[in-house]
């Protein structure tokens, strides 16, 4: 298994797709708890830092900030 700092480090010119998970194929229980589906989630994403969504190689990345994605998205959409 990589080492978390391999996985966020993956290049996306030399990853090789074939080893990436489809996110489509991760299948959770709803009724599950928060915690339960968060480990099962990255249990069959195996890495949360670069996977396939289609035939899109998805590499996401965390700043190092208090600011939520919701406080991000309201900051968008009152932009609008």
């Amino acid at each position: 298994m990589m080492s978390v700092e391999t996985m966020k480090n993956l290049n996306l010119k030399t990853v090789d797709r074939s080893q990436l998970v489809q996110r489509s194929s991760v299948r959770l229980d709803p009724d599950a708890p928060r915690e339960e589906r968060l480990q099962e989630f990255i249990r069959q994403i195996k890495n949360p830092y670069c996977y396939l969504d289609g035939k899109t190689v998805v590499k996401i990345s965390f700043s190092n900030t208090d600011t939520t994605m919701e406080d991000c998205l309201e900051h968008y959409l009152r932009g609008l």
